[in-house]
């Protein structure tokens, strides 16, 4: 934009004369909001001032309740996931679209621990959302329902038992027909968390992992741990190796016995020098084309740490040189737009995060797949794959 000085009076200001905001996207999506309905928002006023208690006489808001009960304000009120119901009754899962369960285990942790706060850090800083959002077009709360069940009973000092606990809860929901958030806890859940939707189907299921590490050795430190999930959920028997896509990879802490058995496996790894040469929307046309091929289902692992360090403090493997924020958002919403069996979001450790900044990431990432799913109409198209 140039800036001329009239003759006669003060600068005239020059643009560009053919812009036409309506050929802008947000344009379109202010014309989207207006068909969205607010039927559950009303309905969740009308609860809150039931249970609740209507507000002081001086309130001009009749809407707001004595208690807080609901959505607002953020910074009150329990702290399920964005503030969904409490689903205390694990056998009513299957009454919602989708549920957030958490699993706080770091027991596989072999440098920092912290996960096992993971849930409750991600919980807290979900308060700060609304389930509106603009760019997407979708409000969760009136296009889908979602609830929060809680935390899996994991065994701190036993990292066996714990995954079959979280076997059992993952293949509960999944088996319900509930689309499975699952927080974790360190990567090494990955394993138990797909075996447990494997066990409730005779379908293949293909992985798309967002890492910076490849976390397919057989062991380490002579255990199951947080780099060893994908060798063992490639071994069971629906889950084929050649669908497992790892992306981000690369720095100095990918072990060499596991790029050895991603060899062997004949796996898919795309390095971040790779998503920088082919760009994002090349990565994602193959992370889909190859965890699809020949499978009815995809599951989705997001390791907070694929991301730079520099934007998340708080993991216990930082590494230097990950994804911008914007661009593993982009990538995790463009491979749900296909459909997804579950998700997990892994390694956030809150004693390490710096203002809840890597939490509020893997909140994101949730949230993101959710409007994703339901802007495409794909929000339980898992369903198709449960055992009868």
């Amino acid at each position: 934009m140039s800036r001329l000085r009239s003759p006669t009076g003060p600068a005239v200001r020059q643009h560009h004369p053919s812009f036409d905001k309506s050929s802008l996207h947000s344009w379109a999506m202010l014309g989207k909001e207006k068909l969205i309905p607010l039927d559950r928002w009303h309905a969740e006023q009308a609860r809150g001032l039931k249970l609740g208690l209507p507000g002081a006489d001086s309130l001009d808001d009749k809407t707001i309740p004595t208690f807080s009960r609901g959505e607002l304000p953020h910074f009150a009120g329990i702290n399920t996931f964005m503030k969904a119901p409490y689903c205390e009754d694990a056998n009513l899962i299957g009454n919602y679209d989708a549920c957030v369960l958490g699993v706080p285990f770091d027991g596989g942790t072999t440098y920092r621990p912290g996960t096992r706060f993971g849930p409750q850090g991600m919980r807290r800083i979900s308060a700060l959302y609304t389930p509106y959002n603009y760019e997407i077009g979708v409000d969760l709360r009136e296009q889908m329902t979602l609830c929060d069940a809680g935390d899996v009973f994991t065994i701190p000092a036993n990292i066996e038992k714990t995954f079959d606990q979280i076997s059992n809860a993952v293949g509960h929901v999944f088996r319900s027909g509930a689309f499975p958030v699952i927080l974790g806890g360190d990567h090494s859940i990955g394993f138990a968390t797909v075996r447990g939707i494997a066990r409730e189907t005779d379908k293949k299921i293909g992985i798309i992992h967002f890492d910076r590490h490849a976390d397919i050795q057989e062991k380490d430190l002579d255990e199951r741990m947080h780099t060893t999930p994908w060798f063992h959920a490639t071994n069971l028997p629906n889950v084929p190796a050649k669908n497992l896509v790892q992306i981000g990879i690369g720095g100095w802490q990918v072990p060499r016995e596991a790029i050895a058995e991603a060899r062997k496996r004949d796996t898919t790894i795309i390095t971040m020098n790779d998503v920088v040469e082919l760009g994002l929307e090349k990565v994602a046309e193959i992370a889909l084309e190859k965890a699809w091929d020949g499978t009815d289902a995809v599951y989705l692992s997001f390791d907070i740490d694929s991301v730079d360090c520099g934007f998340v403090p708080g993991t216990g493997w930082p590494e230097p040189g990950g994804f911008l924020p914007r661009e593993i958002l982009y990538l995790i919403g463009t491979v749900a737009k296909e459909g997804l069996c579950g998700m997990e979001v892994v390694e956030v450790s809150p004693p390490y995060d710096t203002s809840d900044i890597t939490a509020l990431l893997g909140v994101r990432a949730c949230v993101d797949v959710l409007g994703t799913l339901v802007a495409h109409g794909k929000m339980g198209s898992h369903k198709h794959m449960i055992r009868g």
